[in-house]
């Protein structure tokens, strides 16, 4: 495609992107009147973040804040600044953060990102921001964590990521075809997104249905890449997946998109290998090949072919980032699996493959979790940790065991998919 064509088909999507913003804004983050949104967005994106903006003063938002991020000035900052300046967050950003949360804001955040941004910075910067902004801003962190505001990540097109999913055409064409694939994988393509939202979350009913009803004592893994892993379950786990729902009933979608069903395994009760099935995109810096072995419920060796450094500092940001928080499971029959595309940011990643994650897990994934206190979650298996890192381990050959408390297993993924499609 010539740019011409490019910006002319572009141009043609006008209608559809207007949809997808508000989709963000009516069921991502389901706004409701008078209420605050705060929208994170990279400045590549205005156009689309006054979309947004637009979108959620219709829905009746009391106010929208804006916070801007540039991939440019975060790598000028990471490269000039000492590690000590990333371990603190700035008192005006802790009082805005938590501010905007007690006060019941709404958070949308717009990923969109170049994925080798940091490539070469220290790998210890970004962890200890990340970690600084989780254990210091503990209203905003908390709120998403327990229920008490809504909030969401989707995506949106930025040159440097366009590239990188589509090295082989034009800027211009890149750009254009980042925007269609996330339209289509977001279900934002059609006339009526929402609706294709609410069908959508009707179809996560029946797995969950299946897996709480089974209430399986651990789930086992095996695949030929030398995946060999058993994460056991807590007694009372609830799988959970699709909408999420804030204390007060607001019902809203953590990510858009999403194809997961998800659990918080008992974070003393992980052991094997497992082997990664795509690379890890964290902070700008990419993982590849990589496999972490567990022991008692720990990472107690790991390996990588590029980025062990990365994985390094994910596991040493406290003792939690060594135990899992999250268990996932997604089949290889989704929109982004089939798509064939390595998006190389991990909301859809996430979404093409089985996956885990190290550290935080969810208090609403234990029967009455959200009411319980850190120290009541952890006794009880929930992992605490001031991250959250998931990694994707869906080969196509991935085989799940749902093991009984008999010792008896009942096949859940058969070759990468459900046992029942």
């Amino acid at each position: 495609m010539t740019n011409e064509e490019c910006r002319l088909a572009t141009e043609a999507l006008s209608d559809q992107i207007d949809r997808y913003a508000s989709l963000l804004v009516r069921k991502g983050v389901a706004l409701q009147a008078g209420q605050e949104l705060v929208l994170q967005a990279p400045v590549e994106a205005a156009d689309f973040a006054r979309r947004v903006v637009r979108a959620a003063y219709r829905a009746g938002a009391g106010h929208v804040t804006v916070l801007w991020h540039d991939d440019e000035v975060s790598r000028l900052t990471y490269e000039s600044c000492p590690l000590a300046f990333f371990e603190t967050v700035p008192a005006w950003q802790v009082e805005q953060l938590n501010g905007l949360a007690e006060d019941g804001a709404a958070f949308l955040f717009l990923e969109g990102s170049d994925p080798s941004a940091l490539k070469g910075v220290d790998p210890a910067k970004p962890v200890a921001a990340a970690k600084a902004r989780n254990t210091q801003c503990r209203s905003f962190r908390d709120g998403m964590d327990f229920g008490l505001n809504a909030w969401c990540i989707a995506g949106v097109p930025v040159a440097a990521w366009a590239r990188e999913v589509f090295p082989d055409v034009s800027a211009a064409e890149a750009l254009y075809r980042l925007w269609v694939l996330i339209l289509e994988v977001a279900r934002a393509d059609g006339e009526d997104p929402e609706s294709a939202w609410e069908t959508h979350n009707a179809s996560f009913e029946k797995t969950k249905r299946f897996l709480n009803t089974h209430r399986f004592d651990a789930l086992r893994y095996e695949s030929a890449n030398g995946t060999n892993l058993v994460v056991g379950l807590p007694a009372a786990h609830v799988w959970d997946g699709g909408a999420g729902r804030t204390r007060d009933g607001v019902t809203f979608f953590p990510n858009i998109p999403t194809e997961e069903v998800f659990t918080s395994p008992d974070r003393l009760r992980v052991d094997g290998v497992v082997h990664s099935a795509l690379p890890l995109v964290r902070s700008g810096q990419v993982v590849r090949d990589f496999w972490m072995e567990f022991k008692d419920g720990a990472v107690v060796d790991f390996g990588a072919e590029q980025g062990r450094e990365v994985l390094s500092r994910i596991l040493e940001v406290d003792e939690g980032a060594r135990r899992l928080g999250e268990v996932a499971l997604v089949s290889k029959n989704t929109p982004i699996r089939q798509s064939e595309t390595l998006f190389f940011d991990t909301l859809y990643d996430e979404n093409a493959s089985c996956h885990l994650a190290l550290g935080m897990g969810f208090p609403e994934c234990l029967e009455g979790g959200a009411s319980l206190s850190k120290e009541e979650l952890l006794a009880r298996g929930v992992n605490q940790s001031s991250t959250h890192v998931d990694f994707m381990i869906g080969s196509d050959d991935l085989n799940v065991f749902g093991v009984c408390a008999d010792g008896s297993e009942v096949p859940v993924f058969v070759n990468g998919q459900w046992a029942w499609e």
